[in-house]
């Protein structure tokens, strides 16, 4: 979709590479979109992403493409590569979902603080402390995240990052360097310059800018992991605002003017700005509802929700065995009995029944210590279901709203714009 541009224009381009594909969103000075691209990943490897890449580059018309001034990527956080003087990957990316790293990861529990963000085997620095293990790591020279190594193939400095993908690196991101107990794990030569979101990375290499006739000028600036690209979108920004994503999976993510932790349900805060984004993330969702109706009968049930009549059903919709939050038990079987012959009222409850899972997220996120929730905006696919909102609200007791933008693509280009600057909004 593109609309035509006026000649004074300026364009900011944000690239967001998620789990299941790359997309592009072009917007002018006024923050208006003015181009949007996406496409599919087959196979979710580094090759794909590159290809997707320049792809979605020569899908801007080229009268777009020459007035592009800044340029932001995000993607998949903990999504990692070991690569060469070059900057070519040595091994096959390491996945954000990846948790192949359990022996480092006891490595790092045993020299890393209580509960520290990094002591999982998907972290970022649990996946750099596997690599290192492999025999073709004799000629590793960089370690970067998804987000680092797409900016790199732009600007043609290899080995930076940013403090939002950075910090399941383990980079402190309070006192902005890393810690000595990391650099007793790792070759501290192998880590990434990190900088603050937004920071200005240098312009487009020239072959970048002949191959797709890009301003000269074009500026790359360091940029996030997808979530937080996401809550940038979604138009929050003082203290008590929230986000759900309402995906596949349920993810709560809530302003703060305290910064909390708590490993055991996986919870833990990005920096905002002068504020904290405090994030956790259940297994329920909406991946669970589309198993068991489908996404266009889904569509005709809702219709027919009565929020005004509660069914007082109470379920537990886990796709499988286990859950880390709000409550932490890998234990944790899914309930979705007893099922009424009425379907709609079978929704209904469920329905219900995750509202009180994320309004127990937030209470949860608030006893750690969070800033209290004054409104709760909402993304993804469960978004728009005004009736879902309608139930959100009264389980909560906060009235609940659409995001302004629900697309990280789009939180990219306002990065984009914005640079370093975005997070002086946060107050």
């Amino acid at each position: 979709m593109s609309l035509n541009p006026t000649p004074a224009a300026e364009f900011h381009l944000g690239l967001d590479f998620g789990t299941s594909g790359a997309r592009a969103n072009l917007i002018d000075v006024h923050g208006s979109l003015v181009h949007e691209a996406a496409l599919k990943f087959s196979r979710n490897t580094y090759p794909e992403w590159r290809e997707a890449l320049w792809h979605l580059l020569a899908s801007i018309p080229a009268g777009y493409r020459v007035r592009i001034a800044s340029i932001a990527i995000c993607g998949t956080s903990s999504t990692s590569l070991l690569c060469d003087q070059e900057g070519e990957p040595l091994f096959p990316a390491l996945l954000y979902n990846d948790n192949r790293a359990a022996e480092e990861a006891a490595l790092i529990q045993a020299s890393a603080p209580p509960g520290h963000i990094c002591i999982s085997a998907s972290s970022s620095l649990a996946k750099l402390l596997w690599l290192r293990k492999q025999p073709q790591s004799a000629f590793a020279r960089y370690f970067m995240h998804q987000a680092d190594w797409l900016a790199f193939l732009l600007h043609g400095k290899a080995g930076l990052s940013d403090y939002h993908n950075a910090l399941k690196l383990g980079f402190d991101v309070e006192l902005a360097c890393y810690p000595a107990w990391l650099k007793s794990l790792v070759d501290p030569a192998l880590l990434p310059k990190v900088a603050e979101p937004g920071t200005d990375l240098g312009v487009a290499q020239p072959e970048i800018v002949k191959r797709y006739s890009l301003n000269p000028a074009c500026r790359i600036y360091a940029g996030t992991t997808d979530s937080n690209a996401a809550f940038i979108a979604g138009g929050a920004h003082q203290p008590g605002q929230a986000l759900t994503s309402l995906g596949s999976t349920m993810v709560l993510k809530l302003l703060s003017k305290q910064r909390v932790e708590a490993a055991e349900y996986g919870v833990y805060s990005h920096r905002f700005g002068k504020l904290w984004l405090a994030s956790g993330a259940s297994n329920c969702g909406g991946a669970v509802l589309e198993r068991i109706f489908g996404r266009e009968e889904l569509q005709r049930l809702s219709l027919q929700i009565k929020p005004e009549l509660p069914t007082n059903l109470d379920y537990y919709p886990l796709p499988t065995t286990g859950e880390r939050f709000p409550i932490n038990d890998p234990n944790l079987k899914p309930s979705l009995e007893p099922r009424p012959n009425d379907d709609v009222l079978y929704l209904q409850g469920l329905l219900e029944s995750l509202a009180r899972i994320e309004a127990q997220g937030y209470t949860l996120l608030e006893s750690l210590g969070a800033t209290s929730v004054s409104e709760v905006l909402t993304a993804g696919g469960g978004a728009e279901n005004k009736l879902w909102a309608t139930i959100r609200s009264r389980a909560m007791g906060k009235p609940v709203n659409s995001a302004q933008h629900s697309q990280a693509a789009y939180g990219m280009a306002l990065l984009a714009k914005q640079g370093v600057k975005i997070f002086d909004s946060f107050f």
